[in-house]
């Protein structure tokens, strides 16, 4: 329970930054990508200061040997590139900047009553659902394939 509380703590203190940094508005996130136009740098600000915050942060909690809600650090084993990764990065890339959005300015901005947000998680869930199934077939189908023999 205490977990499940302070993850709703975090995410509310993210979203209010969020909305209180205009992150949530995207115009202001397009006008970011268009350096030749209405170019705006408070976007450059937030993510200098979400990247001091989390290097200072993870210095600070990684001294402490274990975590405060947890019996251990669950860190990524892989440092693989790989398809998916690459992909998805670039999907993502490319869906913040066409719609403005990415989901940490999109889930807060639902609180604000426009439907393109609404437009945006609604898609965004539809993608995650296929990219789910996707990956359960490619696993099943990779299971049911014979693998050779090294004999």
């Amino acid at each position: 329970m205490r977990s499940i509380v302070s993850a709703a703590l975090i995410g509310l203190v993210f979203g209010a930054g969020i909305v209180i940094s205009g992150m949530s508005n995207p115009a202001k996130v397009l006008n970011f990508f268009d350096p030749l136009g209405t170019w705006d740098p408070s976007l450059l600000v937030v993510m200098v200061s979400a990247f001091a915050v989390t290097f200072f942060g993870y210095r600070l909690v990684f001294k402490k040997q274990s975590p405060l809600l947890d019996i251990k650090f669950h860190l990524p084993t892989s440092r693989e590139l790989d398809l998916p990764l690459i992909g998805g990065s670039a999907l993502f890339g490319i869906g913040w900047g066409i719609a403005g959005f990415c989901p940490g300015g999109a889930i807060p901005a639902l609180g604000l009553g426009e439907p393109s947000p609404f437009a945006f998680v609604a898609a965004m869930l539809v993608a995650m659902i296929l990219v789910s199934r996707l990956r359960k077939t490619q696993l099943s189908t990779r299971s049911l394939t014979p693998q050779p023999s090294l004999n």
